[in-house]
């Protein structure tokens, strides 16, 4: 018969628990704790962090700025716009009104509106410089918000109305600030399209007085357009009673390619139609071949900050040597040394990206105010509205595009650790004693 006092005293100690449990986690925690005189890598540990931490912040930031950058250039291009185009001999006759009729009758339609466009040359006291002239009915123009609710000087209180009104132009800010005029003075449009002489065609030449200065903040737009009524652009530029072509606006522009066949059906044959995807599908095209390159230079950029966790690791590992070799004689199995090490490094993994994600949104909530300090700093520019087409730094977060970043920040921490937490796991008690 045994004894149990024998039996007690050859049995082998152990440290079996739950996987994750309290101990495996109090020792993770203190081994990333330790400093660098017991054993620890407390340094290589932060800097881990830091790395992280930049790395989850910078490609935050950079997608919520091209992701606001795309929002406000599509928002200033569908709401300067149309959604949709209709040209051909159809819009032009005895039976367009009723075809405007019918399309603002389409449920979706928020405004149908017949445009003469036309290029020019326009002279201020300044300069003299090219522009767009866009001929609309004074109504039409009051409904695109983008231009009559951004009127910084002057007003539309006579535009398009009685024969005075029929003289008077609104102008983009930037084309009105390279002439020289503001609302109230006089500029002169020529048209090469002019009447014909004996002597053949002769340009169109007439002065106009400004009676509004709107701001798009697209300066594509800014410094190009200049809006007068629908009948003194016929006039004005030998159309007769025809236009160009009828404007369609949508309540929601990503709806177009849906509404474009309700749309032909209310337009009837003898129409062409055209969107304003169609119009800018370079810029847009460009817009997303960027976002997705620099989405994967940004994530490649996160894998190389997540793999300082690896050097980390593998000097506290071999640190640690004669620690594991006591916790495996102990009775502590590999996948518990395994879960210990991985938990380190895992913990400096994640928490970098969680706290570059609260960084990166704080960045992206008060981007305004840090470009302003910025340039007040610099003295210069941060973003140039004649390269960039906008007169601001836009931030959009998408929460959903932030989620992705997180899960690949935090997959890439993990795949990082589990190299010098398997190599602690088969580290072999005998060997990593002999020498001590």
């Amino acid at each position: 018969m045994s004894d149990p006092a024998q039996s007690s005293l050859n049995s082998k100690p152990t440290l079996a628990s739950k996987p994750f449990g309290l101990w495996e986690r109090t020792l993770a925690l203190r081994y990333l704790r330790t400093k660098r005189k017991n054993g620890g890598v407390a340094i290589i540990s932060i800097i881990s962090f830091v790395g992280v931490m930049l790395a989850v912040m910078v490609l935050i930031v950079t997608m919520s700025i091209m992701n606001g950058f795309r929002a406000e250039l599509v928002n200033r291009i569908a709401g300067f716009n149309g959604h949709i185009y209709l040209q051909g001999p159809a819009i032009n006759g005895s039976g367009r009104e009723a075809m405007l009729s019918r399309l603002r009758a389409i449920p979706g339609v928020v405004q149908a509106a017949p445009i003469v466009e036309a290029q020019a040359m326009v002279i201020g006291p300044n300069q003299v410089s090219g522009a767009i002239v866009r001929g609309m009915r004074a109504a039409d123009v009051k409904a695109t918000t983008l231009v009559s609710k951004t009127l910084k000087d002057g007003s539309m209180r006579g535009f398009g109305e009685g024969e005075e009104g029929g003289d008077l132009v609104l102008a983009g800010s930037g084309l009105a600030e390279s002439l020289g005029v503001k609302a109230g003075d006089s500029m002169t449009i020529i048209s090469a399209s002019g009447g014909a002489t004996a002597f053949g065609a002769a340009p169109r030449r007439k002065p106009y007085t400004v009676d509004g200065v709107f701001t798009v903040g697209m300066s594509q737009y800014d410094a190009a357009f200049v809006y007068m009524p629908l009948e003194q652009a016929q006039l004005f530029f030998g159309r007769g009673d025809s236009v160009d072509v009828i404007e369609v606006k949508l309540d929601d522009p990503d709806h177009t390619e849906a509404m474009a066949p309700a749309v032909m059906k209310a337009a009837g044959s003898g129409t062409v139609i055209t969107t304003w995807l169609d119009r800018n599908r370079a810029y847009l095209g460009a817009l997303v071949v960027e976002r997705n390159a620099m989405r994967l230079i940004l994530m490649g950029i996160v894998a190389i900050a997540a793999m300082n966790i690896i050097s980390g690791l593998i000097m506290l590992v071999k640190n640690k040597s004669r620690d594991i070799a006591i916790l495996r004689t102990m009775g502590a199995s590999r996948g518990a040394v395994l879960r210990i090490f991985f938990m380190v490094g895992s913990i400096v993994g994640v928490s970098g990206a969680l706290t570059g994600l609260v960084f990166g949104s704080l960045i992206c909530v008060y981007i305004d105010p840090i470009q302003q300090l910025i340039e007040f700093v610099t003295g210069t520019k941060v973003f140039a509205s004649d390269v960039y087409f906008l007169s601001r730094l836009p931030a959009k977060i998408d929460w959903g595009e932030v989620a992705l970043v997180m899960l690949w920040s935090i997959l890439a921490s993990f795949v990082a650790t589990l190299p010098p937490a398997w190599q602690a796991a088969r580290l072999d008690p005998v060997e990593a004693l002999r020498y001590e």
